[in-house]
Order: structure tokens, then C-alpha cells, then sequence
């Protein structure tokens, strides 16, 4: 993909929107073969260390509301990449976690993002990258 300049002075707002459709067209095209949704693939990326999540900690670790998450969840569960089941501690929680199947693409999943993001960020200092967390740690608490 070829690179086109940004405005000179560009809203951060309008800059990330603009790096995130980016971001999602590299990504969908590098896990295309997995047929997946952002979404999917987003959940995905978020289960991927084997850790067993409720829908709401799944939901709040994708950005999305539990209720939201359930159609993703659902077409992950018919391809059989998770399992849903009870909580332990709260029959009313659900828990999510991955299959081999769904271990399987997790992996490619969270590997093609950690070498999408060494790529980009490989030519910046670490300060850049931790001031990069604090703007998209700000713009998550007002949105809360």
C-alpha cells in the first residue's frame, strides 16, 4: 500500500481515525485467510493468551459493550474456535474460552499483530510509543 501524506496540522481525533482504517486494512489483508471479521478478529487477539475471560472482561478488553460482543461471540463459537460456559463463581457470569482450533488462529492472529506493529514502530523512541499509550489512555477514559 502506497503511502499518502497527512494534513500538516491534524486533528489527533481524525489522525487516529484515519491510522485505524489504515491499521484494519493491513491487518485484514494479512489474516485473510482466516475469513474473519475485525471484530472476530479483535476478540481473538484478546484471548490469545489462553486466559479464560468472562463476556463482560472479554467485552471491556475489546472496547465493546457484553450485550454487543454476543453476535461475535456467536460466530465464533459456530466455527468452533471457543467454547462458552458457566462461571464457577457466579452462575450468572458466562465464561469464553479458545478451542485448539480457535488456539490455532489466535496465534496467527496475535502474531501478525506483534509483527505489524514491530514494522511500524520499529524507527520510533520508546518515549513516542508511551506518550502514543497515555493519548489512547485519555481518549478511552472520556469515552467512559
Amino acid at each position: 500500500m502506497g503511502k499518502e501524506s497527512a494534513p500538516a496540522d491534524p486533528s489527533p481525533l481524525l489522525a487516529l481515525q484515519r491510522a485505524t482504517h489504515a491499521t484494519l486494512q493491513v491487518i485484514a489483508a494479512e489474516l485473510a485467510s482466516l475469513d474473519m471479521t475485525a471484530s472476530e478478529i479483535n476478540a481473538l487477539a484478546n484471548l490469545a493468551d489462553g486466559r479464560p475471560r468472562t463476556v463482560s472482561e472479554l467485552g471491556a478488553a475489546v472496547g465493546s459493550r457484553p450485550t454487543t460482543l454476543t453476535s461475535v461471540l456467536d460466530r465464533l463459537d459456530r466455527r468452533g474456535h471457543i467454547t462458552r460456559g458457566p462461571h464457577a463463581g457466579d452462575r450468572r457470569a458466562v465464561v469464553v474460552e479458545l478451542t485448539p482450533s480457535g488456539r490455532t488462529a489466535a496465534d496467527q492472529v496475535r502474531s501478525t499483530l506483534t509483527e505489524l506493529e514491530r514494522r511500524a514502530l520499529a524507527g520510533l523512541p520508546p518515549e513516542a510509543v508511551a506518550g502514543f499509550h497515555q493519548v489512547l489512555q485519555a481518549l478511552t477514559e472520556v469515552s467512559s
